[in-house]
């Protein structure tokens, strides 16, 4: 009886501001202008603009989370012969838990002052003859977002990657060169299949944190809708979107089958990795 009472804060707070805002979005995805049930803007999610921003969404999500993982499990293996609590990996794990949130409007223009149409770097390429992306306009269209993007997923892996790289034993290496096996053997018998489950569960971690993600697209990005995010942005500020006004909660609905699908996933993943570090 007292942990529940002990949990009835929490319980409220995700009944008002996760459950509630949820159903009431999916819920007007249902609705017509006169508040009648309708399944005009559910039939929405075929048409190929609609599938084109879940296609651009996917894409995008799926290469930074792909890169963001390759690279913080690249942080995270130069990480094992720090010790853990030396000044170093304090470091990284400090600022790793800073970058992961740094995101939004704050990074757009982060990357804007470096790598936009007049940032530093952009200048500085230009000083040098150097016109490979030099103009800066890269920056505001969708193959741009990708960039910004890892900046926040590499920090995000090396936090929930970094303790399954911690789970490896040393006795398992021990054993492994006692019985003659090489460095390479090692990762390929015993590290590897070790990790897998976490990493891909990480890696699915990254996707669906990148899939959600709004504010820095919606910053480097003003004009047209090439994600859903924004697909959402528009919908809500202008009734003309595909000529329905609720389009928004059937879009919504998209995003959170997509979003049951990855955490499914990674909840199987997480289950399965645990078993070893048990």
């Amino acid at each position: 009886m007292g942990a529940a009472l002990g949990l009835l804060p929490f319980g409220v707070y995700v009944v008002l501001f996760l459950a509630l805002p949820t159903l009431i979005a999916v819920g007007s995805g249902f609705l017509d202008d006169d508040g009648a049930f309708t399944l005009d803007n559910v039939a929405a999610l075929g048409d190929g603009f609609v599938l084109q921003g879940f296609w651009n969404t996917i894409w995008l999500s799926a290469v930074s989370a792909v890169a963001g993982a390759v690279l913080g499990l690249l942080v995270c293996y130069a990480l094992t012969r720090s010790p853990g609590t030396g000044p170093l990996r304090t470091a990284v794990d400090a600022l790793s838990s800073v970058l992961a949130q740094f995101g939004g409007v704050m990074l757009a223009f982060a990357f804007i002052a470096t790598m936009g149409a007049q940032g530093l770097v952009t200048i500085l390429l230009r000083s040098w003859g150097i016109d490979i992306f030099a103009d800066g306009v890269w920056l505001y269209e969708m193959p741009g977002l990708v960039l910004p993007y890892i900046y926040f997923q590499v920090p995000l892996m090396v936090i929930v990657f970094m303790p399954a790289m911690e789970g490896l034993r040393p006795q398992w290496a021990e054993a492994n060169a006692t019985l003659g096996g090489t460095r390479l053997a090692f990762w390929r018998h015993i590290g590897a299949p070790v990790l897998a489950p976490s990493f891909f569960g990480s890696l699915l971690l990254l996707f669906a944190n990148a899939f959600s993600s709004f504010a820095t697209a919606a910053a480097l990005i003003s004009q047209g809708a090439q994600i859903t995010p924004l697909q959402i942005r528009a919908s809500l500020t202008s009734e003309t979107v595909l000529g329905r006004s609720n389009l928004a909660g059937a879009l919504a609905l998209g995003m959170i089958v997509v979003m049951v699908v990855v955490m499914v996933g990674y909840a199987l993943l997480d289950r399965r990795a645990s078993r070893w570090q048990r």
